[in-house]
């Protein structure tokens, strides 16, 4: 682990990091994400019945633009070639919810964690805004990374990953 954040220079300021130097490898990051919701919600994505349409198939293409504009929205993320990003959706009936995971992949200089990340986020808050009117009481959480691959720093798994 680095005992000192990379994302700041010698004078403590701000700053993209160069990675102009790393090999360009094959990255991969997982990450997930749970939003609680009332079952009766559930239940409306389940049957496909929300009035807003297929809440899932929305979410997973919000996922996926959002992991294409991540360095848009975080200030010192490096624009990513991504190969391939997949988001799936797991139902949990009790307490409910819906789980999304969240894959990023790419050959390049620098991960794609954050690409991961944000397209869970973006995925989960895309469910409650189509969800809202019925359940404002949802909750976004659990929000990791699981596991990355490639690079320098080499393989993590997040501890309690499956």
């Amino acid at each position: 682990m680095p005992d000192q954040l990379t994302h700041f220079d010698a004078q403590g300021q701000a700053h993209m990091v160069d990675v102009g130097d790393k090999a360009a490898t094959r990255r991969l990051a997982v990450a997930e994400g749970l939003i609680r919701l009332e079952a009766a919600t559930l239940r409306l994505i389940e049957d496909g019945s929300a009035k807003k349409g297929d809440v899932l198939g929305v979410a997973r293409l919000a996922g996926i633009m959002a992991a294409k504009k991540t360095s848009e929205l975080i200030p010192l993320c490096h624009p990513v070639a991504l190969t391939r990003v997949a988001l799936e959706f797991e139902l949990l009936p009790d307490p409910p919810a819906v789980r999304c995971t969240a894959s990023a992949e790419t050959v390049g200089p620098t991960g794609v964690e954050m690409e991961a990340l944000t397209a869970v986020q973006v995925a989960l808050l895309t469910i409650y805004d189509m969800c809202k009117a019925v359940d404002r009481g949802m909750e976004i959480t659990g929000v990791r990374l699981l596991q990355k691959e490639g690079g320098r720093s080499g393989s993590y798994r997040h501890p309690s990953a499956p």
